[in-house]
C-alpha cells in the first residue's frame, strides 16, 4: 500500500490543473514529486529552498494576492521552527493556507529529534481558526487534502504519517465516525491510532469514536456517545498526549465526567529505533493501551462497588 505522503504530490498535481487559485510552495522537500508540474505552472509552483520562515512568508503573500497556497515540509519545520511566521504572517494578517506536514511525530527515527514534532498540533492550538486533519490512511489523507484546498480561505493543517489504518472509512472533513458501540466508556481514536485502539479495546464494551478531523473538535458527536456508553472518556492520539484533554472537558463541562489524554510522551527517546519501537516506548501499541484503558475504566467500577 502506498504512503499518505506518496498521494500528496500526485493529488495537489491535479488540483493545480482543477484549479487556477491553487498554488504550492516547497522548501526543497518533495520537489521531485513536482518535477513536471512545475514545469507546467512554473508560476504556482515555487521552491524557497531550506529556508522555512519564506516558506511561510511566501505562502501567505500568495494568499494575499488570492490564490490557495499548499505548503509543505516535515512538521518541525512547517509549525515549529517558522511559528513566528505561522502567528503574524497568516494569522495576524487573516490569511488562510493549506499546510500539509509530513513525519508526524517520530515517522523518521533515523532523521533525530530536529525531524520529530509531537507538539505540532499543541502549538497551532495557542492560534485561533485553524482546522486540523489528521488522516489514518492514504484514501483519507486524498479526501481530506481535497477538502483543505476547496475550503475557501481557511487555515488548513493537513498531518501526514506513515502509519496508517488497515483500511480508510468514509470521512468528510468535520464530524468524528462511530465504529464500535458500547456502554462501558467512551474512547476516541484519532487517525492512525484507530487499528491499534479496536484491537486494544476488544471486549471492554465501549463506545469508540474515530477523529481525522479534531479541530474543530467534534463536541456533539462525543455528547451523543456518552448519553449511552457514560462519561468516562481515553483520547488517543498520535501526537502530544493530552492535546484534546480541554476541548473534551470543554464539550463535557456541565456533566460530571472523567478524561484520560494518551499520546506521545514529553520524554525525548534518544535511541532512535524503528517508528514500532517509538510506539510501544510511547505506550500506543495495542497491549499496553489495553492495559491504561482497562485501568482507568475500571478505576470507576471499583468505586462504585
Amino acid at each position: 500500500m502506498d504512503t499518505m505522503r506518496d498521494r500528496f504530490a500526485p493529488v495537489v498535481s491535479r488540483l493545480l490543473e482543477e484549479d487556477p487559485r491553487v498554488a504550492v510552495v516547497l522548501a526543497e522537500i518533495g520537489l521531485a514529486g513536482f518535477e513536471e508540474a512545475q514545469h507546467r505552472h512554473p508560476d504556482r509552483v515555487i521552491n524557497v529552498g531550506i529556508r522555512e520562515q519564506l516558506l511561510i512568508g511566501a505562502g501567505a503573500g500568495l494568499a494575499l494576492t488570492g490564490l490557495r497556497p499548499v505548503v509543505h515540509t516535515f512538521a518541525s519545520f512547517l509549525v515549529e521552527r517558522p511559528f513566528e511566521q505561522v502567528k503574524l504572517d497568516l494569522g495576524h494578517q487573516d490569511v488562510g493556507a493549506v499546510l500539509v506536514s509530513a513525519s508526524a511525530s517520530f515517522d523518521w527515527p533515523a532523521g533525530g529529534y530536529t525531524h520529530m514534532a509531537p507538539g505540532d498540533v499543541a502549538l497551532l492550538d495557542t492560534l485561533d481558526g485553524w482546522t486540523v486533519h489528521v488522516p489514518g490512511h492514504p484514501d483519507e489523507a486524498e479526501t481530506l487534502l481535497r477538502h483543505a484546498v476547496a475550503a475557501g480561505d481557511d487555515k488548513v493543517y493537513v498531518r501526514l504519517s506513515e502509519q496508517s489504518n488497515a483500511e480508510a472509512l468514509a470521512v468528510d472533513g468535520t464530524r468524528f465516525l462511530t465504529v464500535r458501540e458500547g456502554r462501558a466508556g467512551v474512547v476516541v481514536a484519532v487517525g492512525p491510532m484507530l487499528d491499534e485502539v479496536l484491537d486494544a479495546t476488544e471486549g471492554l464494551g465501549v463506545t469508540v469514536l474515530y477523529a481525522t478531523t479534531v479541530r474543530p473538535f467534534d463536541s456533539a458527536a462525543l455528547r451523543r456517545a456518552t448519553e449511552a456508553a457514560g462519561t468516562d472518556v481515553v483520547l488517543v492520539e498520535p501526537y502530544l498526549a493530552g492535546t484534546s484533554t480541554a476541548v473534551a472537558n470543554d464539550a463535557l463541562a456541565d456533566l460530571p465526567h472523567r478524561v484520560l489524554g494518551l499520546g506521545v510522551g514529553r520524554r525525548e527517546l534518544r535511541r532512535y529505533g524503528l517508528i514500532e519501537e517509538h510506539v510501544t516506548a510511547h505506550g500506543l501499541d495495542a497491549g499496553a493501551l489495553r492495559a491504561r484503558i482497562g485501568e482507568f475504566l475500571g478505576q470507576r467500577a471499583r468505586v462504585r462497588v
